[in-house]
């Protein structure tokens, strides 16, 4: 058994096994307890895949199901469930570029990447560095590593760093007041740097180290151990900025966390 159970004071591995949640099942006996098995395509075909699949349009992006406001810009709600979807179906379903609905969705995120390398759009005009994060950790988990245009996305979010070695959402260095933030979060607004010599933010870091993590070299990297060592630092501590400060973060867990 690895050691990282002997530090745990709860076996958790009964429950797991125990839970009837096959794609749950699969994980537990391939990635805690590191035992051989099938091939992931047997949660390929489960119902609740199945039933995801069916809300995805022909552009690859998924249906948002909830109401819609005018907002800025006009792919802003098909980015935002696609990302959603993209997650259990590559994170908990194990799921590659080889399904061609995967393919579709994640050539739709690729659309939303600009010319500088990020992938822009949930926070209108402006620069979203953890969400580039988060969905270039799952393309890479989807058999994108070596696309060019994963390696464009680490080129910004290495270019987009604080002085100190971390990351922070740039809009946030400004002293912008949350009303004016909210404004140009969904407005056709010129994109705004950031100041760089601002502190890092563990919050975001987190999300972006998630790419770093999932890549068989940027994990290795240096930029990649300098923010891990960072965030290290910020344990059990309110963030440096205003979002998630409370104690009761600090130790939640949950799946999925949006």
């Amino acid at each position: 058994m690895s050691t990282w159970l002997e530090q745990l004071r709860y076996d958790p591995i009964a429950p797991l096994l125990g839970c009837k949640i096959d794609a749950v099942v699969y994980h537990t006996r391939r990635d805690l307890l590191g035992e051989r098995v099938r091939p992931a395509r047997q949660l390929w075909s489960l119902t609740d895949v199945e039933k995801r699949l069916r809300k995805q349009q022909p552009n690859g992006a998924f249906f948002y199901p909830g109401k819609r406001v005018p907002v800025h810009p006009p792919h802003y709600y098909d980015l935002l469930e696609t990302w959603k979807q993209f997650r259990y179906l590559v994170d908990q379903y194990a799921m590659t570029k080889a399904n061609p609905a995967v393919e579709r969705a994640a050539e739709f995120l690729f659309s939303c990447q600009t010319s500088e390398g990020d992938i822009r759009g949930l926070l209108g005009n402006q620069y979203a560095t953890y969400y580039t994060g988060a969905m270039t950790g799952l393309l890479i988990k989807a058999g994108y590593a070596k696309d060019t245009r994963v390696r464009k996305a680490f080129d910004w979010l290495l270019s987009m760093r604080q002085d100190d070695g971390g990351w922070t959402i740039p809009i946030l260095t400004l002293g912008l007041n949350k009303a004016e933030q909210a404004r140009l979060f969904g407005a056709d607004a010129e994109t705004l740097r950031g100041d760089q010599a601002k502190p890092f933010s563990h919050n975001w870091t987190g999300m972006i180290l998630r790419a770093f993590a999932a890549h068989p070299q940027q994990r290795k990297s240096k930029a990649a151990r300098t923010a891990a060592r960072l965030l290290k630092t910020r344990f059990f501590k309110p963030d440096v900025y205003t979002s998630y400060q409370s104690p009761e973060y600090w130790v939640r867990f949950q799946y999925p966390f949006w």
